[in-house]
C-alpha cells in the first residue's frame, strides 16, 4: 500500500515539475512579443573604375562541304588565338565557348529545302585583364580573320573593397532609418537583435560590340569601360525601448 502510495506522490512531483517546465518554455518567446520591434531593410552602393573586360569573339565560315567549312574556320581560328597571343593575352584568358557546325538550306515555297552548304562556327571567350589591351587585342584578331564579335562585360578582379564600402553605407542607411522610425514613435532605438545580408558583386551586364564594315583607312577601335555599381543590401531588426 506504501509503495503504491509512494508511486502515486512520485507521478505527481512528476506532473508539476513537467507543467513548471512547460510553463517556463512557454513564457521564453512570449519575451520576444513583450517588446517593441522595428523591421526594416537598406541598400548601400558604391561607384567603382572596373580592372578587367570580357569578350566573345571568334570565326564563321560556310562552304560546300562540311569538312571544307571545318577546315578553313579551323586556319582563321589558328590566325586569331595566335592574334590574341600578340596582343599580349594569356592562354589562360582564352577560353573556348563555342565550337559547332550546321547544315544550310534553301527554303522555295511549295518545294523541299535545298542543301545549300554547311556553318562552321569557332568562339573564344577572353579575359582582358589590362584595358588598356582591350581596344588593340579587337583589331589584332579582326585583321587575322576573326567575323564575329558578340559582347563585352566589364569587371573587377577583387570585388572585397568595393563590397566592404557597400555594406558600410547599407548599414549606415540601415541605423539612420531606425532612428528616424524611433524618434517619430516616440522611442528610442535600444539595440540591434539581428543582422542579415543579400545581393553583392555581380560583372556588369554584356554590352554590343558590333564589328564595323573594313574601311579603306584602318581606325583603331575605342572601347570605354565606364563605372561599375556595386550593392549590398541588408536587413535589421531592432528592439525600441521607451
Amino acid at each position: 500500500m506504501k509503495t503504491l502510495v509512494c508511486a502515486a506522490g512520485l507521478a505527481c512531483t512528476l506532473l508539476v515539475s513537467t507543467a513548471a517546465v512547460a510553463q517556463a518554455q512557454s513564457a521564453e518567446p512570449s519575451r520576444m512579443f513583450d517588446a517593441t520591434t522595428l523591421s526594416l531593410s537598406a541598400h548601400g552602393e558604391t561607384k567603382v573604375v572596373p580592372d578587367e573586360a570580357t569578350i566573345t569573339l571568334g570565326v564563321q565560315t560556310t562552304a560546300p562541304v562540311a569538312a571544307q567549312a571545318m577546315a578553313e574556320n579551323a586556319a582563321r581560328m589558328t590566325a586569331v588565338t595566335a592574334a590574341l597571343r600578340g596582343a599580349g593575352i594569356a592562354d589562360k584568358d582564352i577560353q573556348t565557348s563555342n565550337l559547332s557546325l550546321s547544315a544550310q538550306y534553301a527554303y522555295v515555297q511549295d518545294q523541299p529545302a535545298k542543301l545549300t552548304g554547311y556553318q562552321a562556327s569557332n568562339e573564344v571567350t577572353i579575359t582582358v585583364e589590362d584595358l588598356a589591351r582591350l581596344g588593340p587585342a579587337v583589331d589584332a584578331v579582326t585583321a587575322a580573320g576573326a567575323n564575329q564579335i558578340n559582347g563585352i562585360s566589364f569587371g573587377l578582379k577583387d570585388s572585397s573593397a568595393a563590397e566592404d564600402e557597400a555594406r558600410l553605407a547599407a548599414v549606415k542607411t540601415l541605423r539612420a532609418k531606425a532612428e528616424l522610425y524611433a524618434s517619430a514613435t516616440g522611442y528610442h532605438v535600444a539595440r540591434l537583435v539581428s543582422l542579415s545580408e543579400g545581393g553583392g558583386y555581380e560583372p556588369g551586364p554584356v554590352q554590343p560590340l558590333m564589328m564595323a564594315k573594313a574601311r579603306v583607312q584602318a581606325v583603331a577601335t575605342t572601347v570605354s569601360s565606364g563605372q561599375l555599381t556595386v550593392g549590398i543590401d541588408v536587413n535589421g531588426l531592432y528592439e525600441l525601448a521607451k
